[in-house]
């Protein structure tokens, strides 16, 4: 079988950031502001007034101390509670493909290659900004790469099905070369009006390389040694928004057409479905947990991750063993696991291990084991 590398990375980050601080002031704002609107009906119990949410409460109950997004001052107005970003003529690239474009760049050249190089563009992500044009479409043009582009949604764990995809067509002969792209602009599903999950998530864009080993040349790269994937259908973290939408018009604009999740379910399920696939996907490229040295995890929720590792090591992990971006990232759904990647890999030493794994609604879990070379 055809080695395949991962050669080069890249990320782009939104210029606006936003404290827990922030995002407290605005939300408390909105809470008081309706509170006071509904001030009978709560009253008289028909409904329940919003408790106010706390920086501290925040950090303790995810990690996120703050996020990125593409645009700040619609979502700290508390009577709109949503970015302020207008829509683009269709002549214009679009916003999801032009923060692509940028994440793209840089692992071309990280990876040492040019636009020439790839034959196939894969935008693999949660949320798409249109059912089609394909993004992967729009993005080949953009970067003017002869060959193919499509768009593939696998949730938080998109990245880690697109690698394994992505792997196939090199080892097919499909594709000398792939882009796979991770663009979240994740503030555009998520409930800014919701206690429970108004700071969980942040944009981004990853992008990854990935070619035949017996063709790279780049400084970065990381053999694939193995990849495992897994879905199992629950309904704890959904999102109803879609085309049918406009069939019933009760239900446009209700809250289930946003990010909503049962997180308590979510980390007692999820957390040890994670540990068993990373240490199945160890043994399957014939290593063994202890020969691992690091763990890019899906960055949802700190405390997640310290259970993950401590379920695979028996011991709390070492910041360099699981190295954390969800402080400054908050949740970028499938570019997260991609960040703490581009960002802690540089300094491994060649011939060390580690595994990228994301996981998330489906429920689906992605797991790549990679040696540095």
């Amino acid at each position: 079988m055809k080695q395949v590398v991962i050669s080069g990375t890249g990320l782009f980050t939104p210029p606006n950031s936003i404290s827990n601080e922030e995002l407290v002031v605005a939300f408390n704002a909105y809470a008081e502001l309706y509170n006071a609107e509904h001030a009978d009906a709560i009253a008289a119990g028909e409904l329940t007034a919003i408790e106010g949410s706390s920086a501290a409460f925040i950090e303790k109950a995810s990690g996120i101390k703050s996020r990125y997004v593409m645009e700040k001052s619609g979502i700290l107005d508390p009577a709109r509670m949503t970015a302020r970003i207008p829509e683009r003529a269709d002549e214009d690239i679009s916003l999801q493909a032009e923060i692509c474009v940028g994440a793209a760049r840089q692992a071309l050249d990280r990876a040492g290659r040019t636009a020439a190089d790839i034959d196939m563009v894969l935008v693999a992500c949660s949320n798409m900004q249109r059912a089609y044009p394909a993004m992967g479409v729009e993005v080949q043009e953009a970067l003017g790469i002869d060959g193919f582009g499509f768009d593939m949604n696998v949730a938080c764990s998109s990245a880690t099905f697109g690698i394994q995809t992505a792997m196939a067509a090199v080892q097919s002969g499909q594709a000398r070369a792939v882009l796979v792209l991770n663009p979240e602009i994740t503030s555009g599903h998520l409930n800014f009006r919701d206690r429970d999950s108004h700071f969980i998530f942040g944009d981004a864009c990853t992008a990854i390389v990935i070619e035949a080993a017996e063709t790279a040349t780049s400084h970065h790269q990381f053999e694939i040694l193995e990849s495992k994937l897994k879905t199992k259908f629950s309904n704890n973290i959904r999102n109803n928004f879609g085309f049918m939408n406009r069939f019933d018009e009760s239900g446009i604009g209700k809250p289930d057409k946003l990010f909503r999740q049962q997180g308590r379910k979510v980390f007692k399920e999820v957390c040890p479905m994670a540990a068993e696939m990373i240490r199945e996907t160890i043994t399957n490229a014939g290593l063994e947990v202890a020969q691992v040295s690091r763990y890019w995890l899906h960055q949802a929720n700190l405390n997640m991750n310290l259970l993950i590792t401590r379920m695979l090591l028996g011991r709390d992990a070492e910041p360099q063993e699981a190295p954390v971006i969800l402080d400054t990232y908050a949740n970028t759904s499938s570019a997260g696991s991609i960040i703490a990647f581009h960002k802690y890999q540089d300094d491994m030493p060649s011939g060390s291990h580690g595994v990228i794994c994301s996981f998330g609604a489906g429920y689906s879990i992605g797991c790549v084991v990679v040696r540095k070379k």
